[in-house]
């Protein structure tokens, strides 16, 4: 049998407007600007301009500001749920993403204010409305974090 393989689905990136339409997060944990290279069902980079204004360098730490991995990883997650929900569809708009399992998660070097955050997210598998993403984030093309993340959606 003869089966047709449709082309791959390209969005055209989002600015932090239309991020905010998918998201419930507000400052200060929206964590991704920009979201680019979008293939639905496939996946999606997202991009986290990282500055010294921002709270958590007050404390972490002075002197030597570092991004919290737990940040990194938030990023890599809501740049997961931006993916998943178009990917699903207009239906699916509003709808919360909880994320269920964060796995092998691996910090490769640290992430400082002036940095801009690559944050690759790729489908793995999804089994209705649960997806597991591989997810690195780079900076200047060098992996400074990665995960593989198991996510559900929910009504909002």
């Amino acid at each position: 049998m003869n089966e047709s393989k449709q082309a791959p689905v390209r969005l055209e990136a989002m600015d932090i407007l239309k991020i905010l339409e998918i998201l419930p997060h507000r400052y200060p944990l929206l964590l991704v600007d920009r979201v680019e290279d979008i293939v639905l069902d496939e996946g999606a980079v997202g991009i986290k301009n990282v500055t010294f204004n921002e709270p958590h360098f007050m404390g972490h730490f002075p002197g030597q500001p570092v991004m919290p991995g737990v940040l990194i990883i938030e990023a890599m997650a809501q740049t997961a749920a931006v993916f998943a929900i178009l990917s699903l569809g207009d239906e699916m708009k509003g709808k919360l993403v909880y994320f269920m399992a964060i796995e092998n998660a691996k910090f490769r070097k640290p992430v400082q204010p002036g940095d801009r955050l690559y944050l690759h997210v790729k489908k793995e598998r999804a089994r209705g409305l649960v997806w597991k993403v591989t997810c690195e984030a780079k900076v200047d093309g060098q992996l400074v974090a990665e995960a593989l993340m198991t996510a559900m959606i929910v009504a909002g």
